[in-house]
């Protein structure tokens, strides 16, 4: 459970970086997301997803 709980404080902090550090070009991002097909954006989020799982793999593993 603490590794679950380590991994998610990890990825707020990661998520929170660009808005922090630059909120003006984060608002034009969001808003340019919407001009990406949906069927390019579900590519986006599996090829994330199975970077993502590789990760724990080679973690695990090696």
């Amino acid at each position: 459970m603490s590794e679950i709980l380590t991994i998610l404080g990890a990825l707020l902090i990661l998520e929170g970086i660009p808005y922090f550090t630059s909120p003006k070009k984060a608002k034009e991002w969001a808003l340019s997301v919407q001009d990406i097909p949906s069927g390019t954006l579900r590519i986006i989020g599996l090829v994330s997803m199975a970077m993502g799982l590789a990760f724990i793999y080679v973690k695990r593993f090696f």
